[in-house]
């Protein structure tokens, strides 16, 4: 019997039109919940819809760029205009930038990461969390981070990493200051996983396999749907005392 942990409720996925994103849609529609995805390219996530859709499941595209209070605002206003409730949100938009150690790394470089991955996931979060705390029964958000930054760092990432970690401190004290209010918040830290994003310049599939088989305890990338299985179960019910965690997804990497 399949699962229905998220029947009648509204899950918001940031970053939805691929990856994680995309299996986060998947996985939550066919756990019960109606699914709003939202990201910066209209035709990646009407993809995303149609494959939920597919599935049988029921999803809607808004396009925002989370970086953006109005678009952020305005994601929040059709999510309640169509579904009526906001129960569960995923901020998991996110982009790499550079490659570069610190001291060769453009300002515009800079300023891309930390307005997505950081600025985004505040002015997400914020947003999520007035609308919840509204609600009788509260709701969950889930950022994701990374394990690079407060577990992990790689020379070249330190941008990126220096914004997933700034992301773990703001998950930890949001959780602390809003579990009162009814909502609660935790992340997910995932290392190399099946996204064109844990590929290295001009790497193939199979290249990255052979290279994780050395560096990896576990001997490969994490899939998308692994990352997701993580994230329904602590935006679930099964994770009602859970506040503030940050659950590394990595194989081992960080051990």
């Amino acid at each position: 019997m399949p699962h229905s942990r998220f029947s009648g409720r509204t899950a918001l996925i940031t970053g939805g039109g691929s990856g994680i994103g995309r299996a986060l849609a998947l996985a939550f529609a066919a756990e019960g919940a109606r699914v709003v995805v939202a990201g910066r390219t209209r035709a990646a996530l009407d993809e995303t819809v149609a494959l939920v859709e597919a599935a049988g499941g029921t999803a809607v595209a808004h396009a925002a760029d989370v970086a953006v209070a109005s678009d952020v605002d305005g994601l929040i206003r059709a999510t309640l205009d169509r579904f009526g409730s906001l129960d569960v949100a995923v901020n998991n938009a996110g982009v790499f930038r550079g490659g570069l150690p610190v001291a060769d790394l453009s300002e515009d470089d800079w300023r891309t990461v930390l307005d997505t991955n950081l600025t985004g996931v505040f002015l997400a979060l914020g947003a999520e969390i007035r609308q919840m705390r509204t609600q009788p029964n509260g709701g969950a958000i889930v950022n994701v981070s990374s394990n690079l930054g407060v577990h992990r760092q790689v020379p070249g990432t330190t941008a990126y990493a220096a914004s997933k970690a700034a992301v773990t401190a703001l998950t930890r004290g949001a959780a602390l200051e809003h579990i009162g209010d009814g909502v609660r918040v935790n992340a997910v830290s995932p290392g190399p996983s099946d996204t064109s994003m844990s590929l290295r310049p001009g790497e193939s599939e199979a290249e990255r396999a052979v290279r994780m088989k050395e560096q990896s305890p576990l001997g490969r990338v994490s899939s998308t749907d692994e990352v997701a299985r993580a994230v329904l179960y602590l935006a679930s019910d099964d994770a009602a005392s859970v506040v503030g965690a940050d659950l590394v997804i990595d194989g081992g990497a960080t051990l």
